[in-house]
């Protein structure tokens, strides 16, 4: 009944008139963004985050929650007419969404994922209203040694889960671990890799990590390859579904939530795996196996109801524990340190207002998006034929002015560059984005909880592992980093009696 009394509130305040606004702007902002080819959700919100620093934190974080739910929108756009994914949950967009477009369908796919968004995104959000309060009240008694190793975790599963390799995961998590080592020791003051620079004492500023690595290393490395000829967006109108349509797609639209919630709540990374688990169920139960592969209807439906359910999942740990488990949250936790605000668990005492105003902001939100949204999807389209050097032009230009009014220092324009040629060389040789925003943000937290655990215990290593919680954690994180070598050894024996019975 509390979280109910404390929703209605947040209602309040997300319906003001100057709320209300905010939340329609993000929605329009982050579709339009989103929209466009190679643009994806987390890129959006880094490019569009200093754009917020004018407004109060209420306000600003209301209009993440529409840049945030509308660029995933715009993602499952961009798959489904021009077969480009801006991320990688809206692969599975494209599976099917794209034959569905090419055989004259693209009105029903567009309409199904922008549903099944709706459909996901309001259970995912009464999921987050029933368990995140529940969640903060049990973190309160999690000690140092916990958030450490949970932090631990977190590390382990971006690196092991994205990526080709976790050779590359572990090297971009390095990348980002020694970016937020540049700064003033929070314990001792001694410099560290800041090369006798002043400006540099404070350390790195985390909006300009993320803009860099996002917006200007995407930017450069399409710049690179624009003689590549890019595929035609495919014509679309008004978005509907017939009766039909939707006795397929209702069942589709209910289970994606109950896939995607439980993957993004937990700290092991993102909306990828459920969206693909999600795909795979949809295909099992359908009763039209013919048509996979050639434009499935369900093969949209279910897959972007669980990618949106998993954003609100994902929440669940940004906001009560200060981990962000997608690239999305970990900017939303950037632009969270910018107002001197820290996610965890005493977030829903100290900042009441403005949680529940962001979680009611979500369902205003996801409301603002199908009414928005599907009138426009037409007016989208056109977007796509923005051409490609005018597009990223804009984007390194947008960047470069909102690094810079960051801190109004002309050192965060050089820092940003070089930051940019690195998350350019990241994409060359494929290592993976999220590892090193997350080793930004999280690693001088890591590293404070490491040291207080340590100073607990008198500097013996048992300090870490001395609670039952710390002990589960690593025992999660044993099984994440063997789970390859177990599912080898399982399938050792099975190909043995195959090998056999032939």
């Amino acid at each position: 009944m509390n979280s109910f009394s404390s929703l209605m509130d947040g209602f309040g305040t997300a319906l003001t008139p100057v709320n209300l606004l905010w939340a329609a702007i993000g929605v329009l902002l982050g579709t339009a963004i989103g929209v466009l080819p190679g643009i994806g959700p987390a890129m959006a919100v880094a490019l569009l985050l200093p754009v917020t620093y004018g407004l109060e934190p209420t306000g600003a974080f209301i209009m993440f929650a529409g840049i945030y739910y509308g660029a995933m929108f715009g993602g499952s756009t961009t798959s489904i007419l021009l077969n480009t994914p801006g991320e990688s949950a809206a692969v599975v967009a494209a599976m099917e969404g794209n034959p569905m477009a090419k055989s004259g369908r693209g009105a029903q796919a567009l309409a199904a994922a922008a549903i099944g968004h709706f459909a996901g995104g309001m259970i995912g959000t009464v999921l987050l209203v029933a368990f995140a309060p529940k969640v903060a009240d049990l973190a309160v008694d999690i000690g140092a040694p916990d958030y450490f190793a949970l932090m631990v975790l977190a590390f382990i599963a971006v690196t092991s889960v994205l990526g080709s390799s976790r050779i590359r995961g572990l090297a971009s998590l390095l990348i980002g671990l020694t970016l937020g080592l540049v700064g003033l020791d929070q314990m001792t003051g001694q410099q560290r890799l800041t090369f006798g620079s002043l400006q540099l004492a404070d350390g790195i500023d985390v909006v300009i990590v993320a803009v860099g690595l996002f917006a200007i290393g995407e930017a450069l490395w399409v710049a690179a390859h624009l003689r590549r000829t890019s595929g035609r967006a495919i014509p679309v109108g008004r978005p509907w579904l017939a009766k039909q349509d939707v006795r397929r797609t209702w069942k589709s639209w209910l289970r994606g939530p109950l896939i995607g919630f439980p993957f993004g709540a937990i700290p092991a990374g993102g909306a990828e795996i459920p969206t693909f688990l999600s795909y795979v169920t949809e295909k099992r139960l359908s009763k039209h196996k013919d048509e996979w592969g050639k434009g499935a209807v369900e093969g949209v439906a279910g897959p972007e109801s669980a990618a949106s359910a998993s954003a609100a999942g994902t929440l669940v740990s940004m906001l009560t524990l200060g981990l962000p488990t997608t690239a999305v949250a970990a900017v939303m936790l950037a632009a969270f340190q910018s107002y001197g605000i820290q996610p965890g668990p005493l977030l829903f005492e100290r900042e009441s207002e403005l949680v529940w105003g962001l979680i009611a902001s979500l369902f205003v939100g996801m409301v603002l998006l199908l009414a928005l949204n599907l009138p426009l999807a037409p007016v989208w389209a056109k977007l796509l034929r923005i051409p490609r050097p005018y597009l990223y032009a804009g984007i390194l230009f947008f960047a470069a002015v909102g690094a810079y009014a960051v801190g109004g220092e002309a050192l965060d324009l050089v820092i940003l560059l070089v930051i940019g040629l690195i998350g350019f060389g990241m994409r060359r040789y494929g290592l993976p984005v999220l590892p090193a925003v997350i080793g930004v943000i999280l690693g001088p937290n890591a590293e404070l909880q490491l040291r207080r655990a340590l100073q607990i215990s008198d500097g013996s290593a048992r300090g870490l592992v001395d609670t039952p919680f710390s002990v589960t954690v690593y025992a999660l994180i044993a099984l994440v980093l063997l789970w390859p070598l177990l599912r080898k050894l399982a399938r050792g024996p099975l190909n043995a009696r195959r090998t056999v019975r032939e």
